[in-house]
């Protein structure tokens, strides 16, 4: 679910809720399918987009509102623009369709809207005057990440204990009070090491196949072989997801032992994550 969004000349930023699907799954989605087909309409090759992505972690509650403000004041900040008026304009970032009401299937406007008023007309008015108090603020360097750094006293007092011996717990991958980014280390702590855990533990391709043949009860040249049987592809969607959802391989290599492309392969995972309770017990 896409909040904000401002595509500039060389980047672009989003400020998306996740959900089932991993967001570095969506966005090597987003970056290869979308700098292709661009590639191939402009008849170009190379980079599309300066370097990788960087994700941050939000906490919605203390940061949501500021970061749509500031998200959606990007192409103003850059020069892009002239002005509020010319960025309600600017056809490539969502503030136009939050302060004029035009359409954007993929956008959810409905639920920051809320947030302004009752009615459409009075909030998006409310949305408008909120944005242009949040000019004058420039860049933003407190909406970039580390929520523990700003807790203990900025950058200043983090150096100071750095230089010390005391120990100092930051992230500058998550933004949000030190409560919600101390929970959020957690997390990733454990997820790492659940991670960690199933890739040591992880059987080669070959002996994947076989446990997945043998749960769907279909044979291994049956499933390699790509035939029309229900079972049969059940069980590529089962590989499929162990293989790239769980497991983090290559969509390319799983490919080229099914004899398909890559994004069959992760059209498959997809699909197989709606058993995934049947399939996770064969990582056991």
């Amino acid at each position: 679910m896409v909040y904000a969004w401002a595509l500039l000349p060389n980047h672009f930023h989003l400020l998306v809720r996740t959900g089932s699907r991993p967001l570095a799954r969506a966005m090597r989605s987003l970056l290869t399918g979308y700098a292709g087909a661009f590639n191939r309409r402009h008849h170009r090759t190379g980079h599309l987009f300066q370097n990788r992505y960087r994700s941050t972690v939000v906490d919605e509650e203390a940061y949501f509102l500021e970061l749509i403000r500031y998200l959606h004041l990007n192409p103003l900040r850059a020069g892009v623009v002239a002005g509020l008026k010319a960025l309600e304009r600017y056809p490539y970032c969502g503030h136009r369709v939050l302060a004029t009401g035009r359409s954007c299937p993929w956008q959810e406007t409905g639920a920051v809207l809320r947030l302004f008023g009752g009615r459409p007309h009075q909030a998006r008015r409310h949305y408008k005057t909120f944005v242009a108090e949040g000019v004058a603020n420039g860049r933003r360097p407190d909406l970039i990440g580390g929520g523990l750094i700003r807790s203990a006293g900025g950058w200043a007092a983090v150096m100071d204990l750095r230089r010390g011996r005391e120990a100092f717990s930051a992230d500058e991958r998550i933004l949000g009070r030190s409560e919600f980014v101390e929970q959020m280390l957690r997390d990733i702590e454990r997820e790492e090491a659940k991670r960690e855990r199933i890739a040591r533990q992880a059987p080669p391709l070959a002996v994947l196949v076989k446990r997945v043949a043998g749960a769907a009860k279909v044979t291994i040249e049956g499933l390699l072989g790509g035939g029309r049987r229900r079972e049969v592809a059940k069980a590529r969607e089962g590989l499929a997801y162990l293989w790239v959802e769980v497991l983090g391989r290559s969509g390319r290599a799983l490919g080229r032992e099914l004899g398909v492309r890559p994004e069959s392969v992760l059209r498959e995972a997809r699909r197989g994550r709606d058993e995934r309770i049947r399939w996770d017990r064969l990582l056991r």
